[in-house]
């Protein structure tokens, strides 16, 4: 890239992140600066499943549990809750006692009075679920559980063509006074609380804020967390600001026997309020090189997961650059409990079904995956092939199983296709159907570069298989909102974990889950019973030998072809403490101090 080039990136990196040092350099203001590679959708937690806009909104909303943020391994403690929730011993009858004096950050809809959080919020907060307007992504997980009498209640309004009744009360989830929320299912649910860890999810919502902004609720978080939304601009900036009505918390970690250096952090801030920033500015910065620069700049103050395309010079050896250790950079260095994948829409045509000749043509463009060449040339070896649709970090992951989900084998893939009919008959060189029609694949891809070269690996792959392959290519938001549709033939993308449970792994096959969690649209009714037993069981050998059936019945019919475990590298600048990377912590910010000072004048 030419130096003026470079200078004018520079420029545009400062405006989209924000000139911190105005206020910084006064030491009133500490202010962490990084970027998202893709974009909100919403700040609405009925209307979101991505990974961005839920690490924003857990910022705002609190859930009543969450996820201690040091502590391996992990859990869960309360939030807003007084104290863990009852569990009757069938696991059916939950109760959760909500903390008083709780606030909701100000907010014109409260019209200039303190509004405190009740039980009643969360039972709001949930019923808004299942309110066809929002159209929540999430409505699967609250209906696979069966709390009494909601899904019902949905149905019958849905049947009468009326508005969802927010007022009309259910058996399954009841306010029992003004701080007590009790939900009760039709089947156990041993690990249901770790839903309510999730204020991206179940956070807390007053109704008359949503009342008050209808339609725009999206733009107009309010929430009783240590931030709130300071300003937007869509798809660009997000700044969040502490909230100044935040209840009182003081900073009180406890971390791994084997970690001395998070220890010391911890001794280092333990008694502090928090949040101990104030404020947090958020660039949407889609491409890779613009990003990593905004972090070598000294413009950025985190850089979150860096860009495998600078793993070769960044941590060579996946240990961090001398050059970048002596400025005092620190590398956080961990696995989610993730999985990336490419599905296959099981409704189509051409690649779905469940008839063995469309089995062996999934299997075939599986076989012929070069998943090693794809780790080491596009993801730089940072990650690990995957052997089935479970990721590591869960409850049910087993790291010795190994699978066809990670074989390349280009002389099966041929002959699986030759067999069932898969072959040249027009004599262009290119396979075609069993009945002589074109074989042509569509896969959706995004306009950024590390998807540019996945796709490259796809063509050569599908080349090497002579079978044509097209890219269709679309924004994050607009190709979610095509797969939940079912628009899409095929899409690659990244699953992750909001609870260290395999449950949300099985989740993405389950039938009743079609156009949410499962974007393949499998629907399997020896798989949907599997997971229906799995999840009514606790931990222990009966559940783990049904999530091994359903393992092995997902690598046999291929909805979805999983390539990767990713592992991720986390940077920070030297004036940043409190960093780590707790996978199901969200709203880590406020665990986070910034030395303003040592900022300002690193951007002098």
């Amino acid at each position: 890239m030419k130096r003026s080039a470079l200078l004018a990136v520079a420029t545009s990196l400062l405006l989209a992140l924000g000139d911190a040092s105005a206020t910084a350099a006064d030491g009133t203001a500490k202010v962490l600066r990084y970027a998202f590679r893709v974009a909100e959708s919403s700040f609405d937690p009925a209307q979101i499943t991505d990974l961005y806009s839920r690490t924003l909104v857990a910022g705002m909303l609190e859930a009543p549990f969450e996820w201690a943020y040091l502590e391996r391994p992990f859990r869960m403690r309360p939030n807003t809750a007084a104290a863990m929730p009852e569990v009757s011993a069938d696991f059916k009858t939950f109760t959760i006692r909500i903390r008083p004096g709780i606030h909701f950050a100000d907010d014109p809809a409260f019209k200039g009075q303190r509004r405190e959080l009740t039980a009643a919020d969360y039972v709001y907060a949930l019923k808004r679920h299942y309110d066809p307007r929002w159209k929540s992504g999430n409505l699967y997980i609250l209906e696979s559980a069966k709390i009494l009498g909601l899904s019902e209640l949905r149905q019958a309004l849905i049947a009468a063509k009326k508005p969802f009744d927010y007022d009309q009360e259910v058996e399954g989830l009841k306010a029992l006074d003004r701080y007590t929320l009790q939900i009760k299912l039709a089947e156990p649910a041993p690990r249901f609380m770790q839903y309510f860890a999730d204020a991206s999810f179940t956070g807390a919502v007053a109704r008359e804020v949503v009342e008050f902004y209808g339609d725009r609720i999206g733009e107009h978080p309010v929430g009783t967390g240590p931030f709130r939304l300071g300003s937007w601009k869509r798809s660009s900036r997000i700044v969040l600001e502490r909230n100044p009505g935040y209840r009182e918390v003081r900073y009180d970690e406890q971390a791994p026997a084997d970690r001395p250096d998070l220890q010391a952090v911890a001794d280092q801030l333990k008694g502090r309020r928090l949040p101990m920033l104030d404020r947090v500015e958020v660039a949407i910065i889609e491409e890779n090189q613009p990003r990593w620069l905004s972090f070598l700049n000294k413009e950025a103050d985190l850089l979150d997961e860096l860009p495998a395309d600078f793993a070769h010079l960044v941590i060579p050896n996946n240990r961090l650059a001398p050059n970048l250790a002596r400025q005092g950079i620190r590398m956080v260095r961990f696995s989610r409990a993730d999985i990336t994948h490419s599905y296959f829409a099981m409704e189509h045509p051409v690649v779905g079904g469940y008839t063995p000749d469309k089995v062996a043509l999934r299997r075939a463009i599986g076989l012929a995956v070069d998943l090693e060449r794809e780790i080491r040339l596009v993801r730089r070896g940072q990650a690990i092939p995957a052997q089935s649709t479970i990721g590591p970090n869960v409850w049910g992951y087993d790291p010795a199983f190994k699978s066809e989900m990670s074989e390349y084998n280009l002389p099966r893939a041929r002959a699986l296709l030759d067999l069932y009919g898969y072959t040249d008959k027009d004599g262009d060189g290119w396979r075609d159907l069993p009945d002589g029609k074109p074989l042509l694949l569509e896969y959706a891809t995004q306009p950024d570069q590390q998807s540019r070269q996945l796709i490259e690996q796809w063509q050569r792959n599908m080349d090497a298989l002579k079978v044509r392959i097209t890219f269709k290519t679309a924004k994050w938001p607009e190709n979610l909102k095509a797969s939940r549709s079912g628009k899409l033939m095929m899409w690659g993308v990244g699953w992750l974990a909001g609870q260290p449970d395999a449950d949300t792994f099985i989740a993405m096959a389950y039938g009743p889950n079609k156009g949410q969690s499962n974007h393949a649209r499998f629907d399997l009714p020896a798989l949907n019973r599997l997971y229906e037993q799995q999840r009514m069981l606790p931990d222990g050998p009966e559940r783990q030998a049904l999530i091994e059936q359903a393992r092995r019945l997902l690598i046999a019919y291929m909805p979805y072809k999983v390539h990767a475990h990713r592992i991720f590298t986390d940077l920070t600048q030297p004036w940043v403490t409190g960093y780590e990377r707790n996978i199901f912590v969200r709203e880590q910010w406020k665990y986070v101090d910034v030395d303003a000072a040592a900022q300002a004048a690193a951007l002098k």
